[in-house]
């Protein structure tokens, strides 16, 4: 009986008709929170302007591909033209210049500043073969195929029905196993006219193609619905499911608009020696903020005109990549790293049935601020302090620096305060005062 992926890209199931100050921020980028952090994480691109969508779904699948399918609701029919199969590359990429990140600072010379007086601190799916679908009698199920295409690795028909009684019989008379409760989600999208996606693995041609990982589905259609069903995704999910959603428009940024979107910390001081365990810090805060907001939240993790980054965590797409994943009003002519018009949203949800019972809906604001979730280390300076300045550096403003990022990362992770100073250690030796004979004929 083959699988029917639902847990994942289920929430890709697309209906979707579908702070910081902008600054500059500098610093050394050397650690990132990317989607591979997370487990059973999905992802979801959307390149929307106007009524126009195209999306781009990637999925963890883990297992072999000849289990894997999907059944995704879409909002209107679909030509063997509106659908393409794209490289994981590109939505590796977007994720690695969206994703979160860690920077770092080195102290000045104490010294040096209070002598020149001009240093400052920066600113902080699935096909049955034909056989067992004329055993299926979709007919006479209220079950109509409108299309059949193979695109690249993958079969795929565009269904619709009369109710989803019959749609379920049919799915499972055709090797798909659909979960229980299943029916009444069904049932709902079938009373908004919506049709179904469904698609699994050729493995004759992705054998012949020679790809050794399932590549992202895509969708080109036009709905005024801007949203992303979510619910078949939490029908037979184990737990949590985790969804990045990453939107590419013209306007501005783009937010949930049935529950709320709330933005990560951002440019918050902490302990020097979280760059060696910025992952596990990553995942404690994602999990202390999505507590905090009763797991209701979709949390904003970056947005960003796509012409810069500071600091980049990942080269800009190019414009090739960005008209791949369907930003189709790009004019030409830009050089690389300045794709004009197109601004890109990063979105964390962390959801299951209980606490996201609808789907997704967005819109796109105008707000053009950029934001990321960005973190920062610095570390103290190590040469000798050799002056009245050095020494309140090395005796008062790093112990108290120290205790703030302390107490700041037992705020955004829960850890307890006394672990955290165990493993700052302590200061390191400053070098102390200049040696007697380099200040004996000191003016």
């Amino acid at each position: 009986m083959r699988r029917t992926f639902l847990p994942a890209l289920g929430l890709l199931a697309l209906g979707l008709s579908f702070g910081g100050p902008a600054a500059a921020f500098c610093g050394f980028y050397v650690a990132r929170a990317d989607a591979k952090l997370f487990n059973k994480a999905s992802q979801v691109v959307l390149a929307r302007d106007g009524a126009r969508t195209v999306v781009t779904m990637a999925s963890d699948f883990q297992g072999p591909v000849s289990e894997f399918a999907v059944v995704v609701p879409v909002p209107t029919f679909v030509a063997r033209g509106q659908i393409h199969v794209t490289d994981n590359a590109i939505v590796e990429h977007l994720d690695a210049y969206t994703a979160p990140r860690l920077v770092e600072y080195f102290d000045p010379d104490p010294c040096a500043r209070h002598e020149r007086k001009t240093m400052r601190e920066l600113p902080a799916m699935a096909l049955a073969d034909a056989a067992a679908e004329s055993g299926a009698r979709p007919r006479s199920l209220g079950v109509t195929v409108e299309a059949r295409y193979t695109v690249g690795e993958y079969d795929i028909q565009i269904l619709s029905a009369q109710e989803s009684g019959g749609l379920i019989t049919w799915l499972r008379g055709n090797g798909y196993r659909v979960p229980d409760g299943a029916e009444p989600v069904v049932r709902s999208y079938l009373a908004r006219g919506m049709r179904f996606f469904v698609a699994k693995v050729n493995l004759a041609e992705q054998a012949r193609l020679g790809y050794a990982t399932l590549r992202p589905l895509q969708i080109a259609y036009e709905s005024e619905r801007f949203m992303l069903p979510i619910r078949l995704g939490t029908v037979n999910a184990d737990g949590d499911q985790e969804l990045f959603v990453y939107t590419l428009t013209r306007k501005g940024r783009v937010e949930s608009t049935n529950y709320r979107t709330v933005r990560l910390p951002s440019d918050m001081d902490l302990p020097t020696y979280v760059k060696d365990d910025f992952a596990r810090f990553y995942r404690a805060l994602f999990q202390r903020h999505t507590e905090r907001e009763q797991r209701r939240a979709v949390f904003l993790e970056y947005a960003w005109d796509m012409n810069w980054c500071d600091p980049c965590a990942a080269d800009p797409l190019s414009e090739d990549e960005l008209r791949e994943l369907g930003v189709h009003w790009l004019a030409g002519g830009a050089r690389k790293g300045q794709a004009r018009d197109v601004f890109v949203t990063r979105l964390h949800v962390r959801y299951d049935a209980e606490r996201f019972p609808e789907d997704l809906t967005f819109h796109e604001t105008g707000d053009r601020e950029n934001f990321q979730a960005r973190f920062v280390i610095r570390h103290a300076f190590a040469g000798p302090t050799r002056c009245a300045e050095g020494r309140r550096y090395r005796d008062v403003t790093l112990p108290a620096r120290r205790e703030r990022e302390a107490a700041t990362l037992a705020k955004l992770t829960g850890w307890t305060i006394a672990d955290i100073r165990a493993r700052m250690g302590s200061l390191p030796a400053g070098g102390g005062e200049a040696p007697w004979w380099e200040r004996l004929w000191q003016r």
